[in-house]
């Protein structure tokens, strides 16, 4: 039986760091529109849907939600983990790929592999950011919706619902992992191309406005390439642990 595929997108508006940065513009797109573009770009990805915020400063992001054509759900700022089975719920998917708005520059063939990865593997759960060796904001995680309800049902710990699959990566023994590790050339754990702050955008920007005429479409391994050469772009601000580090060993991104 075919299974259903939607990629979730957790975003809100007010990021203490800096406010707003989901719809921060690079290349004349705001960071989120790149991010649904690229996972248009996922084969198995058959729908998209955006995990927002009952927040009236959410608003602008039901509106982009609107103008880009995807799916929109509004659920609680706090409790992400209910907020997105609310949105995998609404679309009825069977298999969820998660994703947090600030990782705008996301690698549509690493996502494609992670699903089928899971697809033809026996596990509940499947990762590239576990075991550190892609760019934090290359992360992508793969799981059933029901496994998710099932975690769900597991814990109230105010950690694991802010950090949606946090139960789940904390508990091998509950749950199957698979993990896929970056071949040589697309190794740099260090490097932050997740947007938590301006020196992000900075980076992020630039790396987007460079490709924008001759490879929109760039991946990872680009990425890596044109950094490693171009190494007066990357500071010390974009090499440093993300904010949530003290809850998971993984650079999978920031909480939506």
């Amino acid at each position: 039986m075919k299974q259903k595929i939607v990629a979730s997108i957790e975003a809100r508006m007010t990021s203490s760091r800096l406010p707003g940065k989901v719809l921060l513009e690079a290349g004349g797109r705001p960071m989120l529109g790149h991010l649904v573009e690229r996972l248009r770009r996922v084969p198995s990805v058959e729908k998209i849907v955006l995990a927002t915020t009952t927040n009236a400063a959410d608003e602008d992001l039901v509106s982009f939600a609107e103008d880009a054509g995807i799916a929109c759900f509004r659920g609680d700022e706090g409790d992400v983990m209910r907020r997105v089975i609310g949105a995998a719920e609404s679309v009825e998917t069977d298999i969820l790929v998660k994703f947090t708005g600030d990782c705008p520059i996301v690698d549509p063939a690493i996502v494609e592999q992670c699903v089928r990865m899971f697809l033809h593997n026996a596990c509940d759960y499947v990762s590239n950011g576990h075991i550190p060796s892609y760019p934090v904001g290359m992360g992508v995680q793969v799981l059933r919706l029901e496994t998710l309800v099932r975690s769900a049902e597991m814990t109230d710990d105010v950690a694991d619902r802010e950090h949606v699959t946090l139960h789940i990566r904390n508990h091998p023994e509950l749950f199957r992992h698979l993990y896929l590790i970056a071949p040589a050339d697309m190794q740099w754990p260090e490097l932050r191309l997740t947007l938590d702050e301006q020196p992000d955008y900075r980076l992020i920007k630039q790396v987007i406005e460079y490709y924008a005429e001759t490879n929109p479409w760039f991946g990872c391994r680009d990425v890596v390439e044109l950094l490693r050469a171009k190494k007066d772009w990357v500071t010390d601000d974009n090499l440093k642990p993300t904010k949530s580090s003290r809850y998971q060993h993984l650079p999978i991104g920031g909480s939506g």
